[in-house]
């Protein structure tokens, strides 16, 4: 069975994002960015909601593009519209099962990307393996909680890693 790993960047206060949707606050440079981009190699299959895939519009990414290259692109999202020859998969219904269905595929670990909803719907239902925070120095008071509907019980910690950028790396299983 593969595993499935909520990768993101988070504040102090829990948030990963303003309620706005945005991330200006994060640390955006450093030693902890060289070490996400080495982790994203590591996975093969990338799953996230449609909030999230159209956060990289705000940066010039077009409706079909793909923003990592070497994964399988599946979006969940009842409304997002997409060029057909585009190679993302929509998942339009029942995202449960089919998150299911990919971790009883053959292949490597799958990164989910976010948001807050997607998250929640998966972690209730068991299927998060992994999670890997990446603490950001800052508190927001509000916004985009990581989990949306509550957060989950106990989490084991396995590994830890404070960075230059002061971002401490925190690795959990459930």
């Amino acid at each position: 069975m593969r595993r499935l790993v909520y990768d993101v960047a988070i504040s102090i206060d829990g948030f990963i994002a303003r309620a706005d949707g945005t991330v200006d606050d994060f640390v955006a440079e450093g030693d902890h960015v060289t070490d996400y981009l080495q982790r994203l190699t590591g996975y093969d299959c990338v799953i996230m909601g449609r909030g999230t895939y159209e956060f990289g519009y705000r940066y010039g990414m077009q409706p079909g593009d793909r923003p990592y290259q070497n994964m399988r692109h599946v979006v969940i999202s009842r409304s997002l519209q997409l060029p057909h020859d585009c190679g993302i998969e929509i998942v339009r219904e029942d995202p449960v099962s089919a998150v299911r269905k990919i971790k009883s595929e053959d292949g490597g670990t799958i990164y989910l990307a976010g948001g807050a909803g997607v998250a929640g719907l998966l972690q209730e239902a068991g299927l998060i393996d992994r999670l890997i925070l990446k603490v950001n120095p800052i508190v927001l008071g509000t916004g985009l909680p990581l989990f949306a509907g509550g957060m989950p019980g106990s989490l084991r910690l396995v590994a830890s890693h404070l960075h230059e950028t002061g971002v401490v790396l925190l690795t959990y299983d459930f």
